[in-house]
């Protein structure tokens, strides 16, 4: 019978779906996958992503470890492809690869003063609260009274994260160096900043409740954001995500505030135009329009514009994906130019045999896990259809990769690793009560991935391991 050698770039959910979406297909060849990682643990942004104060979506990595636990997938971790392995390595070895990158950088903002100290996009800081490797183990957290531009759930994570008192982190996994900085942050007041109405907003109903629920920190609406038009309340009538988004903030309207000793401001109508400068080129404060409905769901703007002092700005519009070497790439939409998964040549559009795309890399970075499971089956469908188009490789025996890494010294992870990574997490957590600690270093996630966790203490650790499994 003949056998499907897949390669998958990317072992967060994109990819991970896709690779347990064709082994459960029907199909007349078996399968044999392997999942590059450039980190050494999986999950992606669900594992570096996803707030450490949000245990309910970080569920979702119960069941990708149950994909990845059944056995038939082998993963090699903190394996970066263009660098480790490349394009014409996967044509040798696999005879198809689908790329599963994601979209982990900040989408831009062009307005006037976005660049200047102190102002950040949303993802770099994510990736710092939740112990990226690849990050600075620091953050400037100086400012005051911060601005947050957005009005998505990344945007409700950031502020949410700022305006926390860090002592209520203390139960998730944040690391350590995080905890530390924003123990000592001296922030007062979080705005957040949309250019559209309540009823327009982009974050779901859980997001926006969690705000609520923040101990110390009263939250802050403004009367003139809520003079609904006929078709606001068309859409809070109809819409039941909406009508609780709705019902949430009418609620917080109603809350006596004035003795927390935080604040989250929620601006609606606020379309920002500007960051200005202090005289030492930092963030000074954010200047906006007051924007108004236009009877239609969108807005335009009023020419009243407004100004309010900040000394740090955050960006939450979007993430945006990166090129891949050898791989088209559409530089206005940061996806991989594809039709249905199908990667498309630059230029004549014609088709990128072997190749293919899933997840946010192929659609672009908008919707939820859900999305991700339909994006992959549609892949998925194309690949097995595509047979005739398939790569013959030279060499597509599972240990020449194995020998090709090796032979270049990369020290690469494996399922087993994540196992042993994981568990000295947990082990790490339950030393001090809690459930994991992130291990945030790469070296040292790789030298406890593969066995070389610090003498120093191993069987004490290994004991309050075996008590964290249970």
């Amino acid at each position: 019978m003949t056998k499907l050698r897949l390669a998958i770039v990317g072992a967060g959910p994109a990819g991970i779906y896709a690779a347990d979406i064709l082994l459960k297909a029907e199909r007349g060849f078996d399968v044999s996958i392997d999942l590059f990682e450039s980190l050494p643990a999986p999950y992606g942004l669900v594992r570096y992503g996803v707030a450490p104060d949000h245990p309910r979506i970080k569920g979702i990595i119960t069941a990708l470890r149950e994909v990845l636990d059944r056995g038939d997938i082998r993963i090699f971790g903190n394996v970066t492809y263009g660098v480790d392995i490349t394009l014409d390595d996967l044509k040798r070895h696999y005879n198809a690869v689908i790329f599963a990158t994601g979209a982990v950088h900040d989408a831009g903002l062009e307005i006037p003063g976005i660049d200047l100290g102190g102002s950040y996009g949303a993802a770099d800081f994510v990736s710092w609260f939740d112990g990226h490797p690849d990050v600075p183990r620091t953050w400037p957290l100086e400012a005051k009274s911060v601005a947050v531009i957005g009005n998505g759930n990344v945007a409700l994570d950031v502020s949410r994260i700022l305006a926390k008192h860090a002592d209520d982190l203390l139960p998730t996994e944040i690391p350590d160096n995080v905890y530390e900085i924003l123990k000592s942050s001296p922030v007062t007041d979080v705005h957040v900043f949309g250019r559209r109405g309540p009823a327009q907003v982009k974050f779901t109903p859980l997001e926006l409740r969690e705000l609520g629920e923040l101990r110390d920190v009263d939250m802050i609406l403004y009367d003139e954001d809520f003079d609904y038009d006929e078709h606001a309340k068309a859409a809070i009538a109809s819409n039941k995500q909406v009508m609780v988004i709705d019902r949430v903030l009418q609620q917080w309207r109603q809350r006596e505030v004035g003795s927390a000793s935080r604040r989250l401001h929620l601006h609606f109508y606020a379309k920002p135009l500007e960051v200005l400068p202090d005289e030492n080129g930092n963030v000074r404060a954010i200047r906006y329009e007051r924007t108004e409905s236009d009877g239609e769901g969108g807005v335009r703007g009023t020419g009243e514009i407004r100004e309010l002092e900040v000394q740090a700005v955050y960006r939450a519009v979007g993430y945006f994906g990166s090129p891949l070497p050898g791989i088209p790439f559409d530089t206005k939409h940061g996806i991989i130019p594809n039709h249905e998964g199908q990667v498309l040549r630059t230029g004549d559009n014609e088709r990128m045999y072997g190749v293919y795309a899933t997840g946010w890399i192929k659609r672009g970075p908008v919707g939820l896990i859900g999305h991700t499971k339909s994006d992959a089956m549609e892949t998925i469908k194309h690949v097995i259809n595509d047979q005739g188009n398939w790569w013959s490789p030279a060499d597509p025996s599972e240990e020449s990769v194995e020998k090709l890494l090796r032979d270049r010294g990369v020290e690469y992870t494996n399922l087993d690793g994540w196992h042993n990574l994981d568990e000295h997490e947990q082990a790490l957590g339950a030393e001090r009560g809690r459930a994991r600690i992130k291990v945030v270093p790469r070296d040292e996630m790789v030298r406890v991935s593969n066995g070389a966790a610090a003498d120093a203490g191993a069987a004490e650790i290994g004991a309050v391991e075996v008590g964290a499994a249970e």
